[in-house]
């Protein structure tokens, strides 16, 4: 070796010896190991101490001689561990706030219409409806988010410019000494933490799959919206700047010449394995949340929340693969999130398919008091609300019509209604998803023609069926997305049969009645009198008085919660039996009144008649007595 070039390299050494003496550090100007002033990169600032030191590493690998290596390897080791600190300590101490509250405040723009169809929900499984049937369940048109459109990906800086220089300069120096392996290693050791506690202010906890699965109504409900929330705030900003840090602090890695340093460098040839490093734990546990849902226990109220992840999950899913499909190391991830959609969306079909079980399998075990709504066709009106606002992102994931088995109502239910034939449309004609519709409303009707059975009163039986199959009819009409996706005809089918049921119910209830306003039995069969039986029309009075006072007691206290039908039901009423009335004491009552006692059996005016009929459907027992007008 030249003199030269041997007093270049041992100037080299000494520079490379006096930094990485932990008492030379001590006594450099500034203080002590730990202080700024004892590092070489200490912050923004002068780099000459900086350069001279890896200008000396480069030296020392180029001047040394093979007959030196021994020697020389122990400065570059000296070196090395060097370098491995100085990486720590700005990896460590000059990272930048990511203001992670900003970044969920952003990710929280698309939140809004999830969060009307969660209280919507909520309103359908605790049957929150008005009792005049008049409330309806918000709708959300288009389900599919629009997040990408909101976000995409948005790095932010991580560090300053200076710091990205110098983490760029150190890990090349360590690279090209074949300490690649040792860069990932510091730099996972201080970047995983930050990824972790990025996540962690973001809301993302670290439950197990048994935790995840035990979570239920409001619980699962918040850690559903809770993990969207930091999911798109994650991945195009906490994932995504990660990336970019990486590509900036290792790109143009050279590789090395001996196969030894290659097969130590190879795994930073790019940025992949350090970026997988720092963020493959924090990716699988925040996926991980979405996987373990999807293979929990299947129940109608967990439906939406999976079609909310299986949204949020494919709206991200570009960016996704944008951050980590491209890398070998990080493929995995993509896959991981690529995969879950599919046991998310195998989730929804079989809820779906349980909820239509779990319909027709209601037992009927007590009438409602008065044949009101029944709270199952609450529930299952308000449920088919909500899933018609789905509409975008079910209509994808059902893809087959209900099967021929699940016409099949359950074992132990012989006293029910036969089940009808359902003629559903033609397939080319209707979504799979509009059949799941109909079928359930199909399914919701024979449920409740087994409830009515309960009732032992005949009118009654219809009456409850006027009120539920009014309510279903009024759901589907208040709902544009729900009417589009049954159809009119299936629409005018069950406008049909409440129709039917009222009819039937004013026949059996109120024929008796009118029956006794009819001339039928009150003529005399003999005799020179006026043709009139005064004591079958007495009879006549009482009958229709006591028959009377009997609806008016039993029909105050049933209910019709809808005010529009429990007022047409009223007019309808006293369309029939009012002028039946009046004209009957118009044509008899001189016959009672010229006998003794007339108020025994003439006791209301067609007035007082009016005023009793405003008590029916009120859903509480009155009197007519308490009602009339004086009609002398």
């Amino acid at each position: 070796m030249e003199a030269s070039a041997a007093a270049e390299l041992e100037a080299a050494e000494r520079v490379v010896m006096r930094w990485g003496s932990t008492a030379a550090l001590a006594a450099s100007p500034g203080g002590g190991a730990g202080d700024e002033h004892a590092m070489l990169f200490g912050g923004a600032g002068d780099r000459v101490e900086a350069e001279r030191f890896l200008q000396a590493v480069d030296d020392i690998r180029r001047l040394a001689p093979p007959s030196a290596a021994g020697y020389a390897c122990a400065s570059v080791q000296v070196a090395m561990a060097r370098l491995e600190d100085e990486l720590r300590h700005v990896l460590a101490a000059r990272a930048l706030d990511l203001e992670i509250e900003a970044l969920a405040g952003l990710s929280s723009l698309t939140l809004s219409g999830g969060r009307r169809n969660s209280d919507a929900t909520r309103a359908a499984a605790e049957e929150e409806d008005d009792d005049d049937g008049s409330g309806s369940v918000s709708s959300s048109v288009g389900r599919r988010r629009t997040y990408r459109s909101l976000l995409s990906i948005r790095e932010v800086d991580l560090y300053p410019a200076d710091a990205i220089s110098d983490l760029h300069a150190i890990v090349s120096c360590m690279s090209e000494a074949g300490y690649g392996r040792e860069c990932v290693q510091v730099y996972a050791s201080v970047r995983k933490p930050a990824v972790d506690s990025a996540l962690r202010r973001l809301g993302v906890e670290k439950l197990s799959i048994g935790d995840v699965q035990q979570l239920e109504g409001d619980a699962l409900e918040a850690k559903v919206r809770r993990w969207i929330r930091a999911a798109r705030a994650a991945v195009p900003r906490v994932f995504a700047s990660e990336r970019r840090l990486c590509f900036n602090i290792f790109r143009d890695l050279p590789l090395c010449d001996s196969a030894a340093a290659a097969a130590a460098t190879a795994a930073v040839a790019t940025h992949d394995a350090p970026f997988t490093e720092a963020v493959k734990g924090a990716a699988l546990q925040l996926f991980g949340f979405a996987e373990a849902i999807s293979i929990g226990r299947r129940s109608p109220e967990k439906l939406f929340k999976i079609i909310d992840l299986h949204d949020a999950l494919s709206d991200m899913l570009p960016d996704i693969s944008d951050i980590f499909a491209a890398s070998k190391a990080a493929k995995s991830i993509y896959v991981q999130a690529a995969e879950i959609r599919s046991p998310l969306a195998d989730a929804v079909r079989g809820i779906l398919s349980e909820f239509e079980n779990a319909v027709l399998r209601d037992p009927s075990k007590t009438p409602v008091p008065g044949g009101t709504i029944h709270p199952l066709t609450r529930y299952v009106m308000n449920y088919s609300s909500l899933i018609s606002d789905y509409k975008t992102t079910l209509s994808e994931l059902i893809i087959s019509r209900p099967s021929a088995t699940s016409r099949i109502f359950a074992e132990g239910n012989e006293a029910a209604p036969a089940f009808p034939d359902l003629d559903l449309p033609d397939p080319d004609s209707q979504l799979p998803l509009a059949a799941h519709l109909v079928w359930i409303i199909a399914v919701l009707e024979h449920n409740l023609e087994s409830k009515a059975l309960l009732y032992k009163d005949a009118a009654l039986y219809h009456l409850f069926l006027m009120n539920n199959v009014h309510y279903i009819v009024h759901k589907v009409k208040d709902s544009a997305e729900l009417r589009g996706l049954i159809g009119d005809e299936y629409l005018k089918r069950l406008t049909g049969k409440f129709r039917l049921a009222a009819t039937s119910y004013q026949r059996i209830a109120w024929l008796k009645i009118l029956n006794c306003l009819r001339d039928e039995g009150l003529h005399a069969s003999g005799g020179f009198s006026s043709g009139i039986s005064k004591s079958a029309l007495r009879e006549r009075f009482k009958a229709f008085n006591s028959a009377f006072e009997v609806a008016h007691k039993i029909e105050s206290a049933w209910y019709v919660p809808d005010t529009q039908l429990r007022e047409e039901l009223r007019i309808s009423i006293s369309e029939k039996l009012l002028p039946a009335y009046r004209s009957f004491l118009g044509r008899f009552r001189h016959h009672i009144e010229n006998g003794r006692h007339p108020e025994m059996y003439i006791k209301y005016s067609v007035e007082d008649l009016e005023i009793a009929m405003e008590d029916f459907f009120e859903g509480a027992p009155s009197s007519p007595h308490n009602r009339r007008r004086s009609h002398g």
